[in-house]
C-alpha cells in the first residue's frame, strides 16, 4: 500500500481523466437535483437546454433553480479548462519534469477543481464568488507553472535550424 502514495512515481497522466470526471460530476448532480425537485424530467435528447428549462420551470423553488444553474456553470467551466490542464500535464511529461513536481502540481489542480465545484454549487454570496475566483485562478496558476517548468526544461534542449 505504501507504493500507492510513492510520489517518486509519475501519476500525473492519471489526473487528466480525473479532471474530466470532475468536470462531468456537477452536470450529473444538476440533472439528479432537477429530476428530484421538478415535476418535469431532464430531457436527455436536449441536454444543453437544461439551464433554460430550469429557469422557466415554475414547479421548483428559486433556491433549487439557482443551485442547478450553478452546477451547470461548474460543469461548463470544468470542460472549458480540462484542455488547458491536459496540455500542461502532457507538456510536463514530454519535458521530463521531475515526477514529484508533476504529481504535486497535477494533484493540486485536481484538489482545486474539487474545491471549485463545491464553492460554485454552494455559492450564495459575493464572498463565496470571490473565493471561487481565487480557487479558479490557483488552478490556472498550477497549469501555468507546469508550462513554465516544461519550457525552462526544454529551452536549451531544442535547437531550431
Amino acid at each position: 500500500m505504501a507504493s500507492l502514495f510513492d510520489l517518486t512515481r509519475n501519476f500525473s497522466l492519471y489526473t487528466i481523466p480525473a479532471a474530466w470526471l470532475l468536470a462531468l460530476l456537477p452536470h450529473a448532480y444538476a440533472t439528479q437535483l432537477y429530476d428530484a425537485k421538478s415535476t418535469h424530467k431532464f430531457d436527455i435528447t436536449q441536454p444543453r437546454s437544461l439551464t433554460a428549462k430550469v429557469a422557466a420551470d415554475q414547479t421548483i423553488d428559486t433556491a433549487t433553480k439557482n443551485r442547478v444553474i450553478r452546477a451547470e456553470g461548474a460543469q461548463q467551466n470544468g470542460f472549458e479548462n480540462v484542455g488547458l490542464f491536459a496540455a500542461a500535464v502532457v507538456a510536463g511529461n514530454v519535458a521530463g519534469i521531475d515526477h514529484w513536481w508533476l504529481n504535486a502540481l497535477s494533484g493540486g489542480y485536481i484538489v482545486s477543481r474539487v474545491v471549485y465545484n463545491v464553492i460554485y454549487i454552494e455559492n450564495e454570496t459575493a464572498g463565496a464568488g470571490t473565493a471561487r475566483t481565487g480557487v479558479f485562478l490557483s488552478g490556472v496558476g498550477l497549469c501555468m507553472a507546469l508550462f513554465v517548468m516544461a519550457g525552462n526544461r526544454l529551452r536549451d534542449a531544442v535547437v531550431l535550424k
